[in-house]
């Protein structure tokens, strides 16, 4: 029951409750003696599932955690977060036991620690550390055979807060995987390689799933590459039926063995795989190799034993030897398949990999001990508030579920708003509410609140909830926080990425849903391709309005600036040189900045970006302050006397080319090499220069070498002649890599980059009949009326021009208000879900999560592909129409209305 507010009379009983307690403290202080009594000494730590791998003689070898340690005495850092505001990063830490003022045995993540480090801030899982002491930490997957969302191909880092729970009756956080997200360490020790024993368990959300590939936990080759049949050995989770499946729908608990996700002997179904629908909670268990033998296993991780879904020999053994032996590679993986299939999604609590095949006795104990961490659901939590309009309500439920083990005694419930915002219980002016009535264990309570918002702003809703335990004495709370928004109902309304002639056949357009004029002046259209940096698209020049129910057309110019032009320049490095000729008139820039030039001379164009070098298997590089050459994946376009451009945004640079030397080498070994060798026979030579230096193989068995002479490729090729023996045996398909001479240039960087940045030849451009005057941004149009095959064609002309061209396959366009901190819209696109490796990935995750409820395999919208003239759009329906679902606002219309009514 509520408790009324206001209520004297209560008050008064309450106040004489209170007074009548402390009196009888008082009494009880003058009772003790005069001495203190000895300080109690904090509980010991409950051993963890390390301890009893260990004690099994199976000991872990790879170990992490999010919501706990994994050893009694594990006292480091169990994850690490980053804000997105100020890029601080926080170690997040196990809390440590504690005698007073309750007897607390610790063990369990340091919620308050990240709650208070991102406070109203947007933070991401960096690393996830590794508790075993062998140093493998799982960081930001690289890119792969599928290249990730993120800039350079890498796949995008979890929102840290995106998955709170509680175990043993503490808040702790998962790590909540949508599509394009993933974790690995190609670079590992110490795990099991070929057909080695090892064991791996974790605990996931039984959920959280999708169908795309693969959301997995386990050992997996080091190159983020498929590298054939036999390489992995995973836990997977999800409803994949590509290459397996258990009974009825799914999900399914399988292992990912590379080219194979397998319940059981067979390819296909198996009937003793059940589909997991009722567990919350769920434990996955896979045992395999040192002879033909694998198991595969499921349970609550809240209660009861695993079950046995299958134990016997290797797939298809008994015909052919795809997966027996097994030819593991040793590198760990999260989130994604041995490839860097990055459609999946999930959420990982914990999981080990250990050395040797644990027993059962072994397993049926680690299972027991993550049912006694108590894994529960999130103690409070609010619904989810979409995107306000200045002045509007909505209403809010905060749920409150004890999940402490005990009854909690006056449990009061608030929400905080933003400045100028209200929140009050409905029906009430009351900004809190306190529950007479106790609430047990497993119980929960809720209460609804209504949210009006102020102006125009972009901040957190805060719910808090308060309560005492009796066991425990005294007040106790927790906090949950919501990013909300209030902004203007102007949406980006239409997107056309192409037709079936033009590639660059682009528009945006925006639209007014309101009732009222809106001031557009400086708003900003921001442009995040998948696998690049965003930037800026477009700023709406001052004094812009745009009426009730009108449009506002952009369209992609026939060419734009490759690199910034500021005032003074003659020549201009440009995105495209078709359809441009001296004679020719441009206007370079838009708004107050739009001038007018004739073309001169026509050189090259600027060529595709590539990257500053991704060592696949053996982490990120940086090149320091300083340096004069960058290692890069492409040597091609570069050319001494031209620009080169390297990385984006805050961090971009240019200089001219001083020499071109040869891109890095990323490859493997053709043929075993025993240690003492001076010969590596390799796959790929072309980028190898005499002097290079090159890292061999991965983890304990790492070591770099430096060429002495160059031969031929292949496994019967003369090799790669070495300078000095090898330290170490090194068996055939193993990574290399070098970092080739690169590209050189002058002046020196003024700042450190690192792997995965842009990489551009800029080009020898277009020379101009007399200097700008102004200073132009990348990305400024150059707009030649005389080109009639690149860039918007259609009719009516746009409202303004944009230069820098949209990725055709996925992407996101956010359109912000003149102070850049509220998002007005949003639109993130992609590939349609499926059940293959790359499909689905989400490119910018936190306007994702503005924008839709990014539960299951996520929501984006499907990128409309090409058709004949005039192609098709992304376009609301009906024009304005917005519930913050990107998979429902939008749809694919097979009649683009630029700038008009929008159609179906």
């Amino acid at each position: 029951m509520v408790r009324p507010p206001n209520r004297p009379a209560r008050t008064r009983t309450l106040a004489a409750r209170t007074a009548m307690a402390l009196a009888m403290v008082g009494a009880t202080l003058m009772m003790a003696p005069a001495a203190q009594a000895t300080k109690p000494a904090a509980p010991p730590r409950a051993e963890g599932p390390c301890d009893i791998y260990a004690a099994g003689g199976t000991p872990c070898v790879a170990a992490h955690g999010s919501t706990r340690a994994l050893y009694a005495s594990y006292d480091g850092p169990l994850y690490q977060v980053r804000r997105t505001s100020d890029n601080a990063v926080k170690d997040i830490g196990v809390v440590a036991p504690a005698a007073l003022p309750f007897a607390d045995a610790g063990g369990y993540a340091d919620a308050a620690a990240q709650d208070a480090f991102c406070a109203n801030t947007l933070c991401l899982i960096t690393v996830i550390y590794d508790q075993s002491g062998k140093g493998n930490h799982l960081y930001q997957a690289p890119p792969g055979t599928f290249r990730g969302p993120d800039v350079g191909g890498y796949n995008t880092l979890s929102i840290a807060d995106m998955a709170p729970i509680t175990i043993g009756g503490h808040k702790a956080y998962g790590v909540y995987i949508i599509p394009g997200m993933g974790y690995r360490n190609n670079d590992a020790s110490y795990l099991a390689k070929e057909d080695e024993p090892e064991g791996i368990y974790t605990v996931f959300d039984g959920t959280h799933y999708d169908s795309g590939c693969c959301y997995n936990y386990g050992n997996t080759s080091t190159n983020s590459r498929a590298v054939g049949t036999g390489t992995m050995e995973t836990v997977y989770f999800g409803t994949a039926t590509a290459w397996g499946r258990g009974t009825g729908p799914g999900p399914w608990i399988m292992s990912d063995m590379e080219a194979g996700l397998f319940s059981g002997y067979n390819a296909r179904q198996n009937d003793a795989a059940p589909t997991i629908d009722s567990w919350r909670f769920v434990t996955g268990v896979v045992n395999g190799g040192g002879g033909n033998q694998w198991d595969l296993r499921g349970g609550n991780a809240q209660q009861g034993p695993l079950t046995t879904y299958y134990s016997g020999i290797r797939p298809g053994s008994l015909t052919n030897s795809n997966y027996f032996p097994m030819h593991r590679r040793g590198a760990i993986q999260l989130g994604n398949g041995g490839d860097n299939g990055n459609g999946s999604a999930g959420t990982f609590y914990e999981g080990v990999m250990t050395t040797g095949y644990p027993t059962d006795a072994t397993i049926d104990a680690v299972q027991a001990n993550v049912v006694a961490a108590k894994y529960d659901v999130q103690r409070l939590s609010l619904s989810r508030a979409t995107t306000f309009t200045p002045g509007s309500a909505q209403e809010v439920t905060q749920t409150f579920t004890n999940t402490t083990g005990s009854t909690a005694v006056g449990v009061k419930l608030s929400l905080s708003a933003p400045a100028g915002w209200t929140a009050v219980v409905n029906g009430t002016d009351d900004t809190s509410v306190t529950f007479e009535d106790p609430v047990a264990p497993g119980a929960s309570v809720s209460a609804t609140f209504t949210v009006t918002s102020a102006t125009t702003s972009a901040d957190y809703l805060t719910g808090r909830a308060q309560w005492t335990n009796p066991t425990r004495g005294g007040r106790q709370s927790t906090v949950t926080s919501q990013a909300v928004r209030s902004a203007l109902p102007v949406r980006v309304n239409e997107v056309r990425f192409r037709t079936s002639s033009n590639a660059t056949d682009q528009f945006v357009e925006v639209y007014n849903a309101s009732a009222d004029e809106v001031d557009l002046s400086n708003w900003t259209l921001t442009n995040t391709p998948s696998g690049s940096a965003a930037v800026t698209l477009a700023t709406i020049p001052a004094g812009t309005k745009l009426a009730s129910g009108d449009y506002y057309l952009l369209g992609l110019s026939g060419s734009g600036l490759a690199a910034p032009a500021a005032a003074g320049a003659i020549t201009v490095n440009v995105r495209s040189t078709t359809g441009l000729a001296g004679g020719q008139q441009i206007q370079v820039g838009t708004g107050s900045t739009r001038e007018t030039r004739t073309i001169v001379g026509v050189g090259s164009a600027a060529t595709a970006a590539t990257t500053l070098f991704v060592p696949v298997t053996h982490g990120s590089i940086t090149i320091p302050a300083g340096s004069t050459t960058i290692p890069v994946t492409s040597a091609a376009g570069f050319t001494v006397g031209q620009q080169i451009g390297i990385d984006a945004g805050a961090g971009y640079e240019q200089a001219t080319v001083t020499s071109v030397g040869k891109a890095a080498t990323q490859t493997t070994l053709s043929a075993p090499a025993a240690a003492g060798a001076t010969n590596l026979k390799v796959a790929a030579n072309a980028n190898l220069t005499v002097g290079d230096t090159l890292t061999v193989d991965a983890g304990e068995y790492k070591e770099t070498v430096t060429v002495a002479a160059i031969g031929t490729t292949g496994a019967n090729g003369t090799g790669v002649d070495l300078t000095a023996p090898l330290r170490f045996a090194h068996r055939s398909a193993v990574d290399l890599a070098g970092h080739g001479t690169g590209v050189s240039f002058w002046p020196p960087t003024g700042r450190p980059h690192s792997s995965g940045v842009s990489v551009q030849a800029l080009g020898a451009g277009i020379t101009l009949d007399q200097p700008l005057a102004n200073d132009h941004p990348t990305g400024a149009p150059v707009v030649d009326p005389q080109i009639t095959t690149a860039g918007y064609q259609g009719s009516p002309a746009p409202d303004q021009w944009f230069g820098g061209s949209l990725s055709v396959s996925a992407g996101s366009i956010a359109l912000r208000d003149a102070t850049g901190s509220v998002v007005v819209d949003a639109i993130v696109y992609g590939s349609q879900q499926s059940s293959s490796s790359g499909n689905g990935t989400i490119t910018s995750p936190e306007l994702a999560v503005l924008e839709a409820d990014q539960a299951g395999g996520g929501c984006i919208a499907v990128v409309a592909g090409a058709a004949a003239n005039p192609g098709r759009s992304n376009a609301r329906w009906p024009d304005g129409s917005d519930t913050d679902s990107l998979c429902r606002d939008f749809v694919t219309t097979t009649i683009p209305t630029p700038g008009a009514a929008n159609a179906r």
